[in-house]
């Protein structure tokens, strides 16, 4: 009996493998690979190659010693463990370590990991649209997104959430509070909100589709922008441009540079790195990606026209900016668009295929390594700065002007129309400056000011009436004499005689 268990096993895993068939999204079939998001400390990338069919040669004959072995340790494993274990787990389990010991990126993803990785890609899901978080055992609202459900119903940054559909939160996770807040479009939610000095009170919002971007835009100074991109989703590049134009749009300030933080971007979709580079370059290589099957080499370049010629640019990262992070610096550091400022990059150089099983189900697979366009690739390196600003906690010294002229009595007023009277020393702003709150995004700004300062020309200053009629008042110089000259020496020679 136990032989002929041991062969049966033998004979499906080998006719798995002989299968003529690859499963959907696998090349060669009409399913796409699915895009995957980036991890906390190890980012994938998608690729949009797939991964090659398997086809029944030499590399696919299985090794039937080490299936005998593994037959034998899942037998003894079924029958001897302290805890019966059924046989859908022994498999899972094995099919994650064969994965987990490729390398950190290749994973096996069951069909909740796949729903939740799909995701996070595109940028949609299905809820009432809350980022919030747990304080004291209760789940505190971190901001509603905007147009968002929540959002319209009037729940507020800072509102305390105490019950779901008539459920305490207390004792639950996040993950569990998040889970039973979320639910198909059209579908209806109780919350009991609780809000500082008010008694709590319940509020009905009606789920639907929710879609976040991952570009937030703030303007830092008059015609400074940063551009923070937290996650490359599959619409990135989409939400980025129109960000940018809106930015553009406004005459009274116009843009003089941009920072395009990618500080603690895990990385994200392969399509939304290229999308943003594509922005910023008027051609050029973007990035490249090799590996074992020819269908993996590919390479992709931007099209023509930059989104804002003649602007400054930065790529501000650090140790967390990952994987298509590191493809957005590497592309535009070596095309010499933008300045790329921080600390050196995580140092992700491969890429990741998810291609999809039956069931819901999925693996992740590293199945290439890409390349900057100067043909450098990062992996285990990272990208170096070109100017290395390290985090750091700055105080700025309050009183350093003691004494200026205009604190003088019977001083000079300023004789300019419309001037504005001098900022006495000492004031101090309600937020604390920028250069306290940011130290690596302060230095980041002066380095575009003087990148914008240097590329600008030189405008020669019109002539106001002030000028004119002070040039009309003052006498006109005579010409000066001319400096006597000396004569010239006469030449000396020999005699004649």
């Amino acid at each position: 009996m136990q032989m002929r268990k041991e062969w049966l096993l033998l004979a499906l895993l080998a006719g798995s493998v002989q299968a003529a068939e690859p499963p959907a999204g696998v090349a060669g079939t009409p399913g796409p690979a699915t895009p995957a998001p980036a991890e906390t400390t190890a980012p994938a990338e998608v690729a949009p190659a797939q991964a090659a069919a398997v086809v029944p040669d030499a590399r696919s004959r299985l090794p039937l010693d080490e299936l005998r072995i593994f037959v034998e340790v899942f037998e003894r494993v079924r029958a001897s463990y302290v805890e019966p274990v059924d046989d859908r787990t022994l498999f899972e389990n094995a099919i994650r370590g064969m994965l987990s010991s490729l390398d950190p990126h290749s994973a096996y993803l069951d069909s909740k990991d796949f729903g939740e990785l799909q995701d996070a890609t595109t940028g949609e899901f299905e809820g009432i649209g809350l980022d919030v978080g747990m304080e004291e055992g209760v789940v505190r609202v971190v901001s509603p997104i905007d147009d968002s459900p929540a959002a319209k119903a009037g729940i507020r940054a800072g509102d305390y959430i105490i019950k779901i559909d008539g459920k305490s939160v207390q004792g639950m996770t996040l993950s569990e509070a998040v889970a039973l807040m979320r639910g198909k479009p059209g579908s209806k939610l109780l919350l009991t909100v609780l809000r500082k000095g008010e008694e709590p009170r319940d509020i009905a919002i009606t789920r639907a589709r929710i879609e976040v971007s991952s570009v937030k835009a703030r303007v830092l100074e008059p015609g400074i922008v940063s551009m923070r991109i937290s996650q490359f989703q599959v619409h990135t590049g989409r939400d980025l441009r129109r960000e940018i134009d809106k930015l553009k749009a406004d005459t009274k300030n116009p843009l003089k540079g941009v920072v395009l933080d990618l500080r603690n971007n895990p990385g994200g979709v392969l399509d939304g790195a290229i999308a943003v580079s594509d922005l910023f370059l008027d051609g050029g290589r973007i990035v490249s990606t090799r590996g074992r099957e020819a269908e993996s080499e590919q390479t992709f370049s931007a099209s023509a026209g930059d989104i804002l010629p003649g602007v400054a640019l930065a790529v501000l990262v650090n140790g967390g900016s990952a994987s298509a992070s590191e493809i957005v610096a590497g592309a535009l550091q070596d095309n010499h668009r933008a300045l790329v400022v921080g600390t050196t990059t995580f140092g992700k150089g491969s890429v990741q295929t998810v291609l999809p099983l039956t069931a819901g189900k999925g693996i992740k697979l590293t199945t290439a390594r890409y390349y900057t366009p100067s043909g450098r690739s990062i992996q285990a390196q990272g990208i170096v700065p070109d100017i290395m600003v390290l985090p750091a906690d700055v105080e700025v010294q309050e009183g350093t002007d003691l004494f200026r002229e205009a604190d003088l009595q019977r001083h000079l007023g300023n004789d300019a129309a419309g001037a504005a009277p001098a900022t006495t020393a000492g004031a101090k702003d309600k937020e604390k400056p920028l250069l306290e709150r940011d130290y690596q995004m302060a230095e980041t700004i002066n380095l575009l000011k003087a990148a914008a300062w240097q590329s600008r020309k030189p405008q020669p200053v019109p002539a106001t009436a002030a000028t004119i009629s002070a040039a009309a008042a003052t006498p006109a110089a005579s010409p000066p004499e001319p400096a006597p000259v000396a004569p010239a020496p006469r030449p000396r020679g020999k005699k004649a005689g």
